[in-house]
């Protein structure tokens, strides 16, 4: 089983970047489909993300679209969501997930996720 460790949340003013990385452990994460989600307070978790096990697959939100770009560096276990532009909506806890290792289809639902990390703090201020 993988386990994956969220970084790189944190406070910034709308409009503004941050880029938050999920390191994998355990096992390598070039085998999983890797996606991004976010639950902010009262809120059920969201689908932002999705990218193929090679990477040559991404999928995301209309709300985030032409924002968020998502990637993954294979040989450093790691994966990757940069968000610019960022809105006061965008506040959340973010977390990356990764799908069973033996389904290969992109996924855009949380309950076809198995392991997830802790979570990263997103808080984009007005």
């Amino acid at each position: 089983q993988v386990q994956l460790v969220e970084s790189g949340g944190g406070l910034v003013q709308t409009g503004g970047s941050l880029r938050l990385s999920c390191a994998a452990s355990g096992r390598t994460v070039s085998s999983y489909v890797m996606g991004w989600f976010r639950q902010a307070p009262g809120k059920e978790r969201e689908f932002v993300a999705a990218i193929s096990r090679a990477g040559g697959s991404t999928y995301y939100a209309d709300s985030v679209k032409g924002r968020f770009t998502i990637s993954r560096d294979n040989a450093k276990n790691t994966v990757y969501l940069q968000m610019n532009s960022l809105k006061p909506e965008d506040t959340a806890v973010y977390y990356c997930a990764a799908r069973p290792i033996t389904q290969t289809a992109v996924a855009l639902t949380a309950n076809e996720y198995r392991a997830w990390g802790q979570g990263t703090q997103v808080t984009v201020s007005s």
